[in-house]
């Protein structure tokens, strides 16, 4: 499929009934077809691997055209450069979240750019470097403890950001990093319960979630099992 044919077909699946309710989710209406992910995911196997075409869909501007670029483009094409334009251009969680998990993680800049985003200031952008750090804790299965470890005071400098597209991918990322392995969970609860005793609200919320959910028996069970 060329470029042209592949709006054509999107168009064909377009559901308005579905926008409205993905904006009820939070995802934002501007631009947005409401095609599912599951035929997104169908047009990317048939698509392949294919980085020019990526960077056409995503100048498309549509919202469901820039998930399909985040499943087809190819990851040692992506460039810092690319990442920052597109982490600029996001407007909705579900794009900035798709393009962490279906394409940025897998970059050589995944662990660099998670750091630098956490720090932006730019709703979306942040809450990328953020959906990163939680992606890579499941995915990139060579880094180090080590690594890991780096991002738990970005979680807990950032964790009074009270901004609810932002709060809840900090939550996120603590969760799954205490998820990989013991170490790792005993790291996360700690700083978690530093977390806890936040004046914030936003970080309390952020570390009373984490907490419940890596100190319950069916984390604690899939641990012991993936030791």
């Amino acid at each position: 499929m060329n470029y042209r044919e592949i709006i054509k077909r999107l168009r064909e699946h377009s559901n308005r009934a579905n926008v409205k309710g993905m904006a009820r989710f939070g995802i934002n209406p501007k631009n947005t077809l409401g095609v599912s992910v599951p035929i997104l995911r169908k047009m990317g196997r048939e698509i392949g691997t294919d980085h020019k075409l990526a960077l056409q869909l995503w100048r498309s501007g549509i919202h469901e055209a820039r998930i399909l670029a985040s499943m087809i483009d190819d990851p040692t094409e992506v460039s810092p450069s690319q990442m920052e334009a597109w982490a600029k251009d996001f407007d909705s969680w579900d794009v900035c979240d798709q393009c962490c998990m279906n394409l940025f993680d897998k970059t050589t800049y995944a662990h660099r750019k998670a750091a630098e985003w956490a720090s932006r200031k730019a709703e979306f952008v942040k809450r990328a470097g953020f959906a990163l750090m939680a992606s890579l804790s499941v995915h990139d299965k060579k880094a180090s403890d080590a690594q890991f470890e780096l991002y738990l005071p970005l979680i807990e400098r950032e964790s009074d950001d009270d901004r609810n597209f932002v709060k809840k991918a900090v939550n996120w990322a603590l969760r799954q990093i205490g998820k990989r392995n013991e170490r790792l969970n005993r790291a996360a609860i700690a700083r978690a319960r530093r977390i806890q005793k936040s004046e914030s609200r936003a970080a309390r919320w952020i570390a009373t979630d984490a907490i419940k959910e890596l100190t319950s028996e069916a984390v604690r069970e899939k641990l012991r099992e993936n030791r």
